[in-house]
């Protein structure tokens, strides 16, 4: 059994704090992502766990074990990079079994778990090819390989797919999470990219600035986000927020908006006069000629299944997901209705959600 348990980790470089109490547990066989831009922490936490970084404060611990001052190579982690760092003078056998050499296990062992792991990665005929001779989809199964032969408990992957064009990271990610249903091991995958997330992750650890904004699985952040910033964060279309103060509607609450009146779940605890902020998918957007909500039309993207409709609201860009077949005319006024369960509700002073 491997889990990953992170007891109040801070880290420090020099006077400089860049992450704080960081407190959470990976379970087994779990695929957890790390999610966030650049510069919040999470490629720091993951070089922690895997022993190429210092833990400032706090216990790492993995299978019940503190490992806060084990060698990387005593951790029984395998860790795969953004660049693959493969030896371009070896060829893709010699790259896989490196480490097994290095360890000196016995070469019949050695030829099992390389050609096991060339078959399930589709390398079988690749094996005595240069990594010059591969495409970038292929050295990232050789990457791969070289981590599956360890047999190591954990597996950690750092952005493993950002050097790949648009249709191989979507092939790769298949591919990556296949292998961990294969293979049954703890995995902890760090990206900035939240479609990576939402498609392969058990459960998602969003971060900012070395703290954790929210942990949830896929459904949880994408449907009941934690703050206005993981709202932001998660969704593939970019979430509309207008900002507005609460008030009665025939006794029911809504917030009054610069865009026009949006009535608010009647079970949200709000108060006449609190300032909010509301957050609405494109996906959850009516065009509705009696709608409450006022935009004005700049263009329509159409992408085949379905189109987006790009609007000037008062507050900056305002976007519905509408019928591929609709047209509208530039600078036309456009009307919206949104269900009152649709509305996420934040709090405009904290940015939390109510």
């Amino acid at each position: 059994m491997a889990t990953v348990e992170y007891k109040h980790i801070g880290k420090a470089f020099g006077a400089f704090t860049i992450m704080r109490d960081i407190s959470f547990l990976i379970e087994d066989h779990e695929f957890v992502v790390l999610l966030g831009p650049s510069g919040c922490g999470k490629t720091t936490l993951l070089r922690m766990t895997a022993g190429l970084e210092s833990v400032t404060a706090g216990d790492l611990m993995i299978s019940g074990r503190r490992v806060n001052d084990v060698h990387p190579r005593d951790r029984d982690i395998a860790m795969v990079f953004q660049n693959y760092a493969l030896y371009p003078t070896m060829k893709v056998y010699e790259n896989i079994a490196f480490s097994l050499e290095v360890a000196k296990l016995p070469p019949a062992e050695i030829k099992r778990r390389v050609e096991h792991a060339a078959e399930i990665l589709n390398l079988t005929p690749y094996l005595q090819r240069y990594p010059k001779e591969l495409s970038g989809g292929q050295r990232q199964r050789v990457a791969m390989g070289r981590a599956m032969v360890r047999e190591a408990a954990v597996f950690l992957f750092d952005e493993p797919l950002s050097n790949l064009d648009a249709k191989l990271r979507a092939h790769m990610r298949t591919e990556i999470r296949q292998l961990h249903n294969r293979l049954k091991t703890t995995t902890i995958y760090v990206t900035h990219d939240q479609i990576e997330a939402m498609t392969m992750a058990d459960k998602i650890v969003v971060m900012r600035a070395g703290k954790i904004e929210q942990i949830g699985t896929p459904d949880d952040v994408y449907d009941r986000p934690a703050s206005k910033y993981v709202a932001d964060f998660i969704g593939s279309s970019a979430i509309n927020f207008l900002g507005g103060v609460v008030v009665a509607d025939q006794g029911v609450p809504a917030a009054q908006t610069s865009a026009g009146l949006i009535r608010l779940d009647p079970a949200l605890k709000v108060s006449v006069g609190q300032k909010v902020i509301c957050g609405i998918r494109p996906t959850d957007v009516l065009v509705d000629p009696n709608g409450s909500v006022a935009a004005r039309s700049l263009l329509i993207e159409r992408m085949g299944h379905e189109a987006q409709l790009c609007c000037q609201g008062p507050e900056g860009q305002f976007l519905a997901i509408v019928d591929k077949s609709a047209r509208f005319d530039e600078g036309a006024e456009v009307r919206f209705s949104v269900a009152s369960e649709k509305v996420h509700v934040f709090d405009a002073a904290t940015e939390d959600r109510i």
